[in-house]
């Protein structure tokens, strides 16, 4: 007879292949640990590759020279509004999509998850033609060149022109995962990677009957490639062969509906504008107490963190589809216990990282780095940050708990004082003040998440958030339709 490991290893890897068949599954029954690994995979893996865009743009581009690569990095920056946004709106949509699969309405999270796709088609419009129009101007308050903006204007009012795709792209994904569907999000930025993957080369170099387009072949090549990956997601939507089932007549707004649905996103919208804006002053402080070594030093760091960080937030992607199904299935103990299980296995992934970063941070940095002062910033952020590891994990649990259950207001509120409030003064005092230079920033971070996941911790225990505005927004789609 198998001893207790293997048949614990067995049913571990029963489980993984179980959870990239792309099957939806109904998480307000059966074991809670089996639940919280079948979605916390995909949306794992779906993390790792919504960097790759990035990462394969900046690749070929840098080829090009220093003012394509200026002008990529400043028109990702300007674009982050449509990130906040998008990320905004999907947290709604999975929240509600979530509530109406967990009441075993189908139709009704069909409809909501179309009146969500109004909302990003009249938002994204405004914000899609106005930056087409004042691309250079943009560009400029940016701080870029001028012989940077005349080089590469034409890409910035591409990637402008295509915001409804990359809205789409996390909106439908989104929606996916509310339905319990991870898989399906991580195939659809497979394919939408892959796709930019091949184009990129093809379009920025030229092959045979296809003409060098340079700098704008790049922007052409991003667009496609979403833009396949939303096709993707739409054909599976509309053919409707599982529970969600989009139709055209879905598609006439319905505005108490999204007059409700944007009451959950703006506050979504926001925890990503207040956390990305504070990551922003600090950068400035480092640069500012600790000149450009320190700066390139903590930037390696951070995209290092952040390479980590994403399989984490994956993870914790998790909590807010299950909490939104038990908590439709009128199952608030259970969505709870989701919460917690969802922590716990977070909590240990983050424990081995921080390990592994804390012990090796020398020899990973050298990969990135052979200057040895930038070098030796980099090695001493990264064993700063991740002390605060554990809790990073906590929080990030929390936070999508909270967005779950549709009160998307209680983690803005708690990152606007946390970040701005303390984080900011904190790194402030130690850096300047107390003249720690850039170890004061880095130090700031631990201790401040730290106090921003103790706070979402207890106010999660409370249990208010049960009680959510996504209720109304529930009672709005059965009583509309």
């Amino acid at each position: 007879m198998p001893s207790k490991s293997v048949r614990r290893g067995t049913a571990i890897i029963s489980i993984i292949r179980e959870s990239l068949k792309g099957e939806e599954q109904d998480f307000t029954t059966g074991s809670i640990r089996r639940a919280v690994l079948l979605l916390a995979i995909p949306m794992m893996l779906e993390m790792c590759l919504e960097s790759v865009f990035a990462v394969v743009d900046i690749f070929f581009v840098s080829h090009l020279g220093k003012h394509a690569t200026s002008v990529v990095g400043l028109t990702e920056s300007l674009i982050t509004i449509i990130y906040s946004l998008a990320i905004g709106i999907s947290m709604a949509a999975t929240a509600v999509v979530a509530r109406r699969i967990g009441e075993k309405d189908p139709e009704a999270a069909s409809r909501a998850g179309m009146q969500s796709v109004v909302v990003a088609f009249i938002v994204t419009g405004l914000i899609s033609v106005a930056g087409v129009i004042y691309a250079e101007e943009l560009l400029l308050l940016m701080g870029a060149e001028q012989a940077s903006v005349a080089y590469g204007i034409g890409y910035t009012k591409i990637i402008f022109a295509s915001s409804l795709v990359i809205m789409l792209l996390f909106l439908l994904n989104g929606i996916f995962r509310g339905a319990g569907n991870a898989m399906m999000a991580m195939k659809s930025l497979w394919l939408a990677n892959a796709c930019n993957i091949i184009l990129c080369p093809l379009l920025i170099r030229g092959l045979g009957p296809v003409p060098a387009m340079g700098l704008e072949g790049a922007a052409w090549a991003t667009s496609i490639g979403r833009g396949i990956g939303v096709s993707y997601q739409l054909y599976h939507l509309f053919r409707g062969e599982q529970s969600l089932r989009f139709t055209w007549k879905q598609l006439k707004p319905d505005w108490p509906i999204i007059r409700s649905l944007v009451n959950i996103s703006w506050p979504a919208t926001m925890q990503f504008i207040i956390s990305s804006g504070s990551w922003i002053v600090l950068a400035s402080l480092v640069v500012t107490t600790g000149h450009s070594v320190a700066s390139a030093g903590y930037q390696i760091a951070i995209r290092l963190v952040i390479f980590f960080l994403l399989p984490a937030w994956g993870m914790s992607n998790a909590a807010a589809t299950l909490v939104g199904q038990n908590l439709g299935a009128g199952q608030p103990a259970r969505a709870e216990e989701s919460v917690w299980k969802t922590a716990k296995y977070n909590m240990v992934f983050m424990g081995i990282v921080s390990i592994i970063l804390f012990l090796l941070a020398q020899p990973i940095i050298s990969i990135f780095t052979k200057e040895k002062e930038v070098a030796d910033y980099a090695v001493m952020a990264v064993r700063i940050l991740s002390v605060g590891y554990l809790f990073y994990g906590i929080g990030m649990v929390m936070a999508n708990a909270f967005n779950g259950a549709g009160d998307t207001r209680t983690p803005t509120i708690i990152n606007l004082f946390g970040f701005w409030f303390f984080q900011i003064p904190l790194a402030w005092f130690l850096a300047v003040q107390l003249n720690w230079g850039p170890v004061g920033v880095f130090t700031a971070v631990p201790v401040a998440e730290t106090a921003i996941s103790i706070t979402a911790l207890i106010l999660f225990r409370k249990g208010k958030w049960k009680r959510s505005e996504e209720r109304r927004v529930g009672k709005e789609c059965r009583s509309r339709w």
